[in-house]
Formats: C-alpha cells, sequence, structure tokens
C-alpha cells in the first residue's frame, strides 16, 4: 500500500504517552487479579497474550509485536464482539464466546475487566496503521501458535480447555484421544485466520519498512 506516510512525527514517539501509561497500568492490575481467580494457564489464551504483549509493542513501538498480535487476533477478537452485543441488545445467544460476560456467578467487577475485548481490536489495528504492518508477523506468529497450542495439550488440564485443545465442547475429551484436534488447531488457526488477517492488512495498511524509513528521512 503507499499511503500517505506525511503525518509521520519527525523524531518523535508514534505512540502517544496518554495511550501508554493507562493501557499499562490496566495490564498490570489485571495480571495478579487474573492470576489468583483464574490460574497461571488463563494467560495462555491467544487474546491475554495478545493483551499483555500489546504492552511492549507500546512502548517499543513495535510493528512486529503489534502485527504478530493482530494477526493472532482480529478475527477472533471481532467474533467475541458481534457475540457479547448481540446478546447484551437482544439476549439471544450466538456462538458462546462471551457466555461468562453473562454468568451472575461471577462478579460483576470480574467480567467488566473482560472489556478489554472491545478495546483491544481497535487498538491493535490503530498500531498497525501507526506502525505499519510488518510482513514477518504471519510466520512469527504462527511459530508462537504452535509452541502454544502444545504447551497448553501437554501442560494444562482438560477441565481448562485452554484454546479449546481439548475441544470445543462443554465435555473436553481425554488428552491422549485429542492429539488429532490440537494438530487440526495447529494448521486451521494458521490457514482460517492468520491468512486471511496477514493478506488484509498487508492490501490495506502502510509498510512497517516505509515507516521506518520516512521517519529516518524526516529526522
Amino acid at each position: 500500500m503507499n499511503a500517505d506516510l506525511s503525518w509521520l512525527p519527525s523524531g518523535l514517539a508514534i505512540i502517544p504517552l496518554w495511550i501508554k501509561i493507562p493501557y499499562t497500568i490496566f495490564v498490570c492490575v489485571l495480571i495478579p487479579i487474573y492470576w489468583v481467580k483464574w490460574g497461571p494457564a488463563n494467560f495462555l489464551w491467544f487474546s491475554d497474550i495478545a493483551l499483555i504483549v500489546t504492552v511492549p509493542a507500546l512502548w517499543f513501538e513495535s510493528s512486529l509485536l503489534a502485527s504478530m498480535m493482530t494477526v493472532s487476533v482480529l478475527i477472533l477478537e471481532l467474533a467475541w464482539n458481534v457475540d457479547y452485543f448481540v446478546r447484551l441488545a437482544t439476549g439471544s445467544r450466538l456462538i458462546g464466546l462471551a457466555d461468562y460476560m453473562f454468568d451472575s456467578t461471577k462478579p460483576i467487577w470480574l467480567r467488566a475487566m473482560s472489556l478489554f475485548h472491545v478495546v483491544l481490536p481497535p487498538l491493535l489495528l490503530w498500531m498497525v496503521y501507526r506502525l505499519g504492518y510488518d510482513s514477518r508477523a504471519l510466520i512469527a506468529q504462527m511459530i508462537l501458535c504452535w509452541v502454544v497450542l502444545l504447551i497448553c495439550y501437554f501442560f494444562t488440564s482438560p477441565s481448562e480447555n485452554t484454546n479449546w485443545v481439548f475441544g470445543t465442547g462443554r465435555q473436553p475429551s481425554l488428552r491422549l484421544l485429542n492429539l488429532p484436534f490440537v494438530l487440526f488447531l495447529m494448521i486451521g488457526l494458521p490457514i482460517l485466520f492468520y491468512l486471511p488477517t496477514h493478506l488484509i492488512l498487508k492490501k490495506t495498511m502502510p509498510d512497517a519498512e516505509a515507516v521506518r524509513k520516512q521517519r529516518v528521512f524526516r529526522r
């Protein structure tokens, strides 16, 4: 994409502090609360990984990290938002991604913290627009995906079913019976979610290298 990059600041941060600081504070508050309430395995969910990795992406203004996290979660986060807001408005359940947001047995303040799912997609897209899209993100995110899925499969409990490695139903299957499904996820996630996002971002967003060169040129 031959985008107009004349707006780029010369020698200044692209991401303002008024975004970096509140976001970082929120994540620092969320981590210990989620650790106590949900346990450490919860941070292996791709959405939680994206939430946390966005912190260094903001401070280091890393187009690669921002691009990876956008490739990783954009489609699923948008699906979560559709599921949540449709049910909020109509009471109808669509796909179940946001079911826990309507579970009255969970404290409302704890459920409210999950509203980061609403903020994350536009923030990541805005970061990629500002920093440029790094096309290395597709391969890098695929590798991260495979590592995370294998960790979830071999080192977490089927009852937690992190990233659905033990199945998509309410009764996860046993570890030894579900390896084919993990392999399906390792192939399916990149093909069905990562590749389309990569192609769209590559077509519509400024190139990260062009952004870097423009900033150097304007110094």
